[in-house]
């Protein structure tokens, strides 16, 4: 059974309220897209009908002027999916309303993050492209937000002997490229950038958090009034060094659907030249290659 971590009726509702105000953190989502759009320049595929899931009103924009005219954007929130444009879809990315085969491409920029089953979307992902598509995500890594994190943590435990989950878990590269290839996606690729933020308060930070709809969804968070002093202690340790470095780490990953004409891997043992004789080199044994006038371990 999936583990239950995000309160995904809470992340709706907080998304839909933020709609009103997340082009105050359009700067911050174009740069992030940005990075992950750049990977289209890199095949000469042509797409023509893009799915982009949680893009704020900044990534379906963004694929148009890059000539795909067909876009359809997706959201829990009906007006933050509004915000792209184009046609609209409220739905859940764990339970994709769509036909299999009914896209070319699918985008999804910081948006995957808080899904309970990530596995789960990745399948429903991959069934929506048709052979051949191309699937790009990113999504907050390990270590993003670290610093708030650590100074939320430091004054709970001060003011209440105790801590609560205020930010959300962030994902593993290393664990990427094998969910991609689980949920049945080829060629999976799963690298790391890098966005290098700052801010002149925590307040500001707060703020942008509020905008992109970002505040905390943990199941396992403590719904009662925050100790009193807790928010100001912690801010005033972040505060200690201004402007204040929050790099975001960006997991950036790239899939195919299945299609006969991608490469694939050659059998073992199918080779019909040797390394040796492609380099010009001499082959030996393993014996030859620590004998007599040879340096070897014994």
């Amino acid at each position: 059974m999936t583990p239950l971590i995000f309160d995904r009726g809470l992340l709706r509702r907080r998304r839909e309220r933020a709609a009103a105000r997340v082009a105050d953190v359009a700067p911050v989502l174009e740069a992030a897209a940005d990075l992950l759009l750049d990977r289209l320049d890199d095949t000469t595929r042509r797409f023509t009908q893009a799915l982009e899931i949680g893009g704020r009103g900044v990534v379906a924009p963004m694929l148009r002027a890059r000539g795909i005219a067909d876009v359809v954007s997706l959201d829990l929130s009906p007006a933050m999916a509004a915000r792209g444009g184009g046609v609209a879809v409220a739905g859940d990315e764990e339970m994709l309303p769509f036909a299999e085969g009914a896209f070319d491409l699918v985008v999804a920029s910081l948006s995957l993050h808080k899904v309970n089953d990530l596995p789960g979307a990745l399948i429903q992902i991959r069934r929506a492209l048709r052979p051949d598509g191309l699937f790009l995500a990113s999504l907050p890594g390990l270590g993003s937000l670290q610093a708030l994190r650590e100074a939320l943590v430091v004054a709970e435990v001060a003011v209440s002997g105790g801590a609560s989950p205020r930010v959300s878990p962030f994902a593993e590269l290393r664990d990427m490229a094998a969910l991609l290839q689980r949920a049945g996606f080829a060629l999976p690729v799963a690298d790391q950038q890098k966005l290098e933020l700052a801010y002149r308060s925590a307040l500001g930070l707060v703020a942008d958090l509020r905008a992109a709809g970002e505040q905390n969804t943990v199941l396992a968070r403590d719904g009662r009034i925050p100790p009193r002093g807790l928010f100001a202690q912690a801010f005033a340790a972040l505060e200690a060094s201004l402007p204040m470095a929050m790099p975001l780490p960006l997991l950036m990953l790239t899939g195919w659907a299945p299609h006969d004409s991608q490469s694939r891997p050659a059998r073992p043992g199918s080779a019909n030249a040797r390394l040796a004789d492609a380099l010009g080199a001499e082959e030996h044994s393993a014996g030859e290659a620590a004998g007599p006038g040879r340096e070897g371990r014994g």
